[in-house]
């Protein structure tokens, strides 16, 4: 085989969670009372807008979760050899992205470096210049050229990138329509419009850049000459991961404790309020760097477990979800301990204690069913948030690992660079504007789903 398939313990996890939305996806469309607040929030104009930006971020993340090793070679026994670094098909789409390394700093679309230094002369001379770059605007032939060839390649990929739109339209509506304006006609009125219209400028902007960074930096470079677009493009991944797999760690508890409390109260709500206060007076922060320094000693101890630093990083993303799972699931839990309380007053769940049916056959049927319309209004709403805590973790050092791409990491390295003469603002931009385009869509799509789920 060209590649060896390679899982990471996230990867696992993430395609867990894909098999479970896509089980819920088939169960909802056949239930009439799960179909109708999803129809409801399709007929948002903001939330389809906002989902189709949802999609592209999802679409880049599940690519750079597909990992695996390349083959190097063979070796004596005629075996494949494979290499040690392991790569995902994000990094072989970016290919031209993560090879093409510079010295240091170069602002986006620059042709030279971004500071001064000693450059050697034809003639044997020194002199202190701005030395060119190695891959950015290379094939011009002036300099002076450059604004001319960045307005011309991208409008070159934005048409590209229009038409892959128009093509997608008639792959929807199976070219029965024949003109430009039929195909625009077409789209549902309201939400399906602004759907499309979304996918269209991003069809045109994700044309241009790709155009772009072909032959320049687009988002320039940082201090090691990494271009800064891709670590953006990698670091979506770890937000998304961070997003949804805390989800996973903190949905089974809050739901199995909060509807428990709720539901037999006496002793068994008394324990699970003592559990779930005790835990939320403990400072988030204070707990979640003890318990990565605990994860650190254990790492660094037991330096065999890891065979590379792909697994190592792994591992402290997995653990840093866990952490962020136990502390995060008390406040669902508190939410869904009230709405049990007032279930448990209901006709039909007393109708079937009167019956004699067991106590978590009716927590199963009854209680649980009947709140997670709670339960998924928490979990958009949260998304954004857990988001934004791996920036705040990974910039004061408790976040993710340092190998890892995130925006974190980004802010928090770039941090430093805004003291420099003059200052280096790529890096913090970049990483501040694809996290704000993430959050603002989760939250613009959490507003509509808390609309049709709880109208009250």
């Amino acid at each position: 085989m060209p590649f060896q398939p390679v899982i990471l313990a996230t990867d696992a996890l993430i395609y867990l969670l894909v098999l479970v939305i896509a089980g819920f996806v088939v169960y909802a469309r056949r239930q009439p009372h799960l179909l109708a607040p999803w129809q409801q929030v399709a007929r948002r104009r903001v939330a389809m807008g906002a989902w189709v930006v949802i999609v592209l971020y999802l679409l880049i993340g599940l690519s750079d979760t597909l990992h695996f090793r390349l083959a190097d070679g063979q070796d004596a026994t005629g075996q494949t050899r494979y290499a040690t670094q392991v790569v995902s098909l994000l990094d072989v789409m970016t290919g031209s992205l993560r090879e093409r390394r510079e010295k240091t700093y170069s602002a986006p679309f620059a042709t030279h470096l971004y500071s001064k230094e000693m450059v050697d002369l034809p003639d044997g001379g020194q002199q202190r210049l701005y030395p060119a770059l190695r891959y950015g605007g290379q094939h011009l032939a002036e300099p002076s050229d450059r604004a001319w060839d960045i307005a011309w390649r991208g409008l070159l990929g934005a048409a590209v990138g229009f038409g892959v739109f128009v093509l997608l339209l008639l792959v929807r509506y199976r070219c029965r329509m024949t003109t430009l304006c039929e195909l625009w006609r077409a789209p549902e009125r309201g939400a399906g419009r602004s759907a499309w219209g979304v996918l269209a400028i991003l069809c045109l902007l994700v044309g241009a850049v790709i155009s772009l960074s072909a032959v320049y930096h687009v988002l320039g470079t940082d201090k090691v000459g990494e271009d800064v677009l891709y670590q953006v493009l990698k670091s979506i991944r770890t937000g998304l991961v961070i997003g949804t797999l805390t989800t996973l760690v903190m949905l089974p508890a809050a739901l199995l404790l909060g509807t428990m409390a709720g539901y037999f109260r006496g002793w068994v709500d008394d324990i699970i309020q003592y559990l779930y206060t005790t835990l939320s007076s403990v400072p988030g922060v204070l707990l979640i760097a003890a318990s990565i320094l605990v994860m650190q000693v254990y790492m660094s101890n037991h330096p065999a477990e890891f065979t590379s630093l792909t697994e190592r990083s792994d591992f402290r993303l997995l653990f840093l979800c866990l952490i962020l799972g136990l502390t995060s699931w008390t406040s669902l839990c508190r939410l869904l301990r009230g709405e049990a309380l007032k279930l448990r007053q209901m006709g039909y769940v007393q109708a079937a204690q009167t019956l004699g049916v067991g106590h978590f056959t009716i927590l199963w049927r009854h209680i649980v069913p009947n709140v997670m319309h709670i339960v998924l209004i928490v979990i958009v709403l949260d998304f954004s948030g857990l988001v934004l805590a791996e920036a705040v973790l990974s910039y004061i050092n408790i976040g993710v690992d340092p190998n890892t791409y995130s925006w974190g990491n980004m802010i928090n390295s770039a941090r430093l660079e805004l003291a420099r003469e003059p200052v280096v603002w790529w890096s913090l931009t970049a990483a501040f504007g694809f996290m704000f385009v993430l959050v603002l869509a989760a939250n613009l799509l959490a507003d509509a789903v808390r609309d049709a789920f709880d109208p009250r």
